[in-house]
């Protein structure tokens, strides 16, 4: 088990003042999947009245507005979560079953059709449709797109932005974690298996000592369904473990993004971002 205290910090910069900003924030992660959140707090400057609830897809959103002329949005997210070991068993479903499972729940329908973010390129269609005669079930067709995807796209910060597609990230055979499970995303999703997009943390260093604090960055995963929700990190190219702490799940990273707002003002903006985690067990 690990215990892990999580700070992310984010925001903007204006290049002027502007009047308004309304906002939403999705930071925070929930007690659920082998992880229980001990403390979380979000600090907004300048102060704020805000209205927290829980999304569609499950995730904890602070809904916020800033009514006072600013040229400055902060927020700190402070999160303190143990995280234990997962389990994965190997799910011997088999298609015909996999298909009536998927028509008893709105949410295996929900995470089958493609996005703007997801559509994968006919080339990789293909390779998951090999996967899929290979393999002898669903989980293990999903395992090997995982790893077709892992090895043929090089993870290169800076390469993409985050308004990539899946489609634009195979041209380039680069990205980063976001690209990297759209792709993955779109290429279970061909083949006929539900599958979401995870954000959250991801502790970059697995032999950390006890209190000590490293950089660390918003990561992504996916999670497929076959017979129950599997986990697995198609960058790193490892099952979800207790160095994983998941914040949201969507159908891509639209639904997840850990910011997103309007303001009023003809100024640009600026984003700025920074996660530290901390191992204190």
């Amino acid at each position: 088990m690990n215990r892990l205290r999580i700070r992310h910090e984010t925001g903007f910069h204006y290049d002027g003042e502007v009047t308004a900003s309304y906002n939403e924030a999705r930071m925070l992660p929930m007690s659920a999947d082998s992880q229980l959140v001990l403390y979380s707090n979000l600090e907004i400057l300048p102060i704020s009245s805000h209205h927290s609830y829980t999304d569609y897809w499950g995730t904890r959103v602070s809904s916020f507005e800033v009514l006072t002329p600013h040229r400055d949005l902060s927020l700190a997210a402070t999160s303190l979560v143990e995280v234990r070991p997962r389990e994965h068993p190997q799910h011997k479903l088999t298609w015909e079953t996999l298909a009536d499972q998927i028509e008893t729940a709105t949410e295996f329908v929900e995470q089958l059709g493609q996005t703007g973010r997801t559509q994968p390129p006919d080339e990789l269609v293909e390779l998951a449709r090999a996967a899929f005669a290979k393999a002898d079930s669903p989980c293990a067709t999903a395992l090997a797109i995982c790893q077709e995807v892992g090895d043929r796209i090089e993870y290169m910060p800076g390469s993409t932005s985050v308004h990539t597609t899946a489609r634009e990230a195979w041209d380039k055979k680069k990205g980063v974690c976001q690209d990297i499970t759209h792709l993955t995303i779109g290429a279970l999703r061909s083949v006929g298996i539900p599958a979401r997009y995870v954000s959250g943390y991801l502790h970059p260093k697995p032999d950390a000592a006890i209190g000590e604090t490293v950089v660390g960055e918003s990561h992504a995963w996916v999670e497929w369904f076959c017979g129950d929700w599997r986990g697995f990190d198609p960058t790193n190219l490892i099952d979800i473990g207790d160095r994983h702490v998941a914040v949201g799940r969507g159908r891509d990273y639209n639904d997840v993004a850990p910011l997103r707002g309007v303001y009023a003002g003809p100024y640009a903006s600026k984003l700025f971002v920074s996660v530290e985690i901390t191992r204190e067990a």
